[in-house]
């Protein structure tokens, strides 16, 4: 009796009823963070998610992580160095000319590992991805397709709203932040007359063989367009080269994206005239006609539209006709289109409101400069698609910028989500200058994400300690306090790396006799990547970034200095770099920022007010200098010390007498490792 009682429950009125009962039979598998795309921007920000300990799936489409290079670039060779020998030990300093490493704790997991060629071949990165997410143990659903996504509006939710992914078996997620990852996957493509007889990019051959005796025309001037002629520019009769503007090369603009020496052969050819050429107009323009030979003609799409209906192919006006001497007179076997890629909108609902609508919005999504969504909070774009916020100025849209950026990212989510502080480190003053150094001469991320995440140092009360934060987005400046944790009371410091203002662009002579800056006086007319420190006394305000001067990537600080630039990019030169780095810090905080032994501290007790925070930090604290391996070694040796104590230890600790103290500090004066010392801390 029971089970008949119960078995037409189990109908449709009764499956109804059981939802109705169970509430957790309805709502779909909810995470925390929800991940689109196991590219490398994808698998750096799960990584990051996994060390934290945080709640996150990752889903890609494909069986395995990396597809996009699966396929791209077409002719196997990524143009992002893999130096793999840099002449020093330091990881993070190689990392500057690593381009494909992404950010782990494993130094298994570096690319230089993978493959021994200076541009490597893609199918090396798709294994390094592979083993990337197998060694961490990420979490990923393979073969998994998110065909829609919208909002689901809920108070509850962190940012008001959960994110609804539907994949493609109808199955529904839910997320509390939505971290999109996909890339740049459409073919960008023009609509003009005759675009159907275009072949794109993506599926034109790579065999040479097809192109043998050919006249081939290729629409674009990017490194695509210029690797698919490099691969056939030995089979063809000529390739010209078609484009709305000039061509931007790499070292000239001094970004990546722009066309790399690895590339441009076509660019010899045209210019020591040999046949091949490169050509300027908007695509928007023309039109390309096919004969009844098979052949392409390019004509103005002005011709086309006074040609009445019923002509045919063969009897429209062509550019020749009234000028017989037009560039593009010879007609093409073959038109190729390579104009690059745009970030895929069609999965996503209107009320995310990814897309501006103008042209560069066709591009790439909708973002702040925290790579936010502007439309939907809890909403971040990664990796190449993020690349708006510094287009053409650094390098967010390949790996080696945006592993640094992702990271940034999940800083701003450990602090929005869980109460995590942006990491800092805080010292005392008189470390501010050996701590700027080391990072200039080291860090990866300010090297290569210059102008957009730069260091800030926020001074303690008193200035006599600060706070280092590594990498922040400088165009956030004004809402440190509110995406860090951090206070910034007391005056900051923000350093940046940058190149000469007049320095970078398509029509630059950037091999001019004295590019180079050599003196310390003239540093603010460096040409080369440099840091740059801009010193504030109060943090500036939305308004003042926002209405900053032009071209400055921040607002006109209280004091600007900057480290001349540097032919082995090594800031190290006690003259040249050190001392008027020194001199600006003091100056800003009017103070001295020298070291010195107990014996000068001791005078400048009886002489000064106010003593030097080295002396105030160690020797009215009974504190030491701080030992070296080689200081200690010297100290027992003159019988100063015992070499039973530990090395590391300062060299007069919280054990000693008070007159131990002072007989050590001083003691090393007169002797000649001493005086050696004491010159090269004093006069600097």
């Amino acid at each position: 009796m029971g089970l008949s009682a119960v078995a037409p429950l189990w109908g449709p009125p009764g499956l109804l009823l059981a939802i109705a009962l169970h509430p957790a039979l309805s709502v779909p598998p909810r995470r925390d963070y929800c991940v689109l795309g196991a590219g490398p921007a994808g698998l750096q920000m799960a990584y990051f998610l996994q060390r934290a300990g945080r709640d996150y799936e990752v889903f890609e489409r494909s069986p395995r992580p990396g597809s996009f290079f699966t396929r791209y670039p077409r002719h196997r060779k990524l143009i992002s160095i893999n130096k793999r020998y840099t002449g020093k030990a330091n990881a993070e300093f190689n990392l500057r000319h690593d381009w494909n490493s992404l950010l782990s704790h494993d130094p298994r997991l570096l690319f230089r590992h993978y493959s021994r060629a200076y541009f490597p071949d893609a199918r090396d990165m798709v294994r390094y991805l592979g083993d990337f997410a197998d060694t961490l143990g990420l979490r990923i659903q393979y073969n998994t397709t998110i065909a829609h996504v919208t909002l689901d509006k809920d108070r509850r939710a962190w940012n008001g709203h959960y994110f609804i992914l539907t994949d493609q078996k109808g199955q529904v997620h839910q997320c509390s932040v939505l971290l999109v990852a996909t890339g740049l996957s459409v073919p960008n493509q023009v609509d003009f007359p005759g675009s159907e007889n275009v072949e794109g990019y993506e599926s034109v051959s790579i065999d040479p063989e097809d192109f043998i005796g050919q006249n081939v025309l290729i629409l674009g001037r990017g490194n695509s367009a210029f690797e698919t002629a490099e691969n056939i520019l030995g089979v063809t009769n000529f390739i010209h080269m078609l484009s709305r503007s000039r061509v931007r090369l790499s070292w000239a603009t001094h970004y990546v994206g722009d066309l790399r020496a690895i590339n441009n052969g076509l660019l010899d050819t045209y210019q020591l005239k040999s046949l091949d050429g490169l050509l300027e107009s908007d695509l928007r323009d023309l039109a390309i006609l096919k004969d009844s030979k098979g052949k392409f003609h390019v004509t103005l799409k002005f011709f086309l539209e006074e040609a009445s209906t019923n002509q045919s192919a063969d009897a429209i006006t062509l550019p020749q006709d009234d000028n017989d001497n037009f560039a593009m007179r010879v007609p093409y076997d073959r038109v190729i289109r390579c104009l690059g890629w745009n970030f895929d909108f069609s999965i996503f609902n209107k009320s995310l409101r990814l897309n501006s609508g103008n042209a560069f919005g066709k591009k790439y999504p909708l973002i702040r400069a925290s790579y936010e969504s502007k439309g939907s909070r809890g909403l971040f774009i990664l990796g190449t698609a993020s690349h708006s916020v510094d287009y053409r100025k650094s390098a967010g849209g390949f790996i080696h910028g945006f592993r640094y950026t992702v990271r940034a990212v999940h800083r701003l989510l450990e602090h929005r989500h869980h109460s995590v502080a942006w990491p800092a480190t805080e010292l005392p003053i008189t470390q501010l200058t050996s701590s700027i150094l080391r990072r200039v001469n080291e860090a990866s991320g300010l090297y290569q994400m210059f102008g957009v995440l730069a260091d800030v140092i926020l001074l303690k009360e008193n200035a006599m300690a600060f706070e280092y934060l590594e990498e922040f987005p400088i165009q956030m400046l004004a809402q440190l306090e509110t995406l860090t944790g951090r206070k910034a009371r007391h005056g900051l410091f923000v350093i940046n790396m940058e190149y000469g203002r007049n320095f970078s662009g398509p029509d630059k002579d950037v091999f001019f006799d004295d590019r180079s800056v050599g003196h310390t006086e003239d540093a603010w007319q460096s040409n080369f990547l440099h840091p740059v420190i801009y010193y504030y006394r109060y943090l500036p305000t939305e308004q003042e970034v926002r209405f900053r001067p032009a071209h400055w990537p921040l607002p006109r600080p209280t004091a600007i200095h900057h480290i001349v630039e540097d032919f082995l990019t090594d800031w190290t030169a006690p003259i040249g770099h050190i001392l008027p780095l020194r001199r600006f810090l003091e100056n800003c905080l009017d103070t001295d920022l020298r070291s010195f032994y107990a014996e000068s501290c001791f005078l400048f007790a009886l002489t000064r007010q106010k003593l030097p925070p080295f002396c105030q930090q160690g020797y009215l604290r009974m504190q030491g200098l701080m030992s070296t391996e080689s200081l200690w070694q010297h100290r027992v040796e003159t019988r100063l010390l015992r070499d039973d104590a530990p090395a590391g230890r300062d060299l007069a600790d919280s054990s000693q007498q008070p007159g131990d103290q002072e007989l050590l500090g001083a003691s090393l004066a007169p002797g000649p490792l001493a005086q050696s010392l004491d010159s090269n801390k004093e006069e600097l």
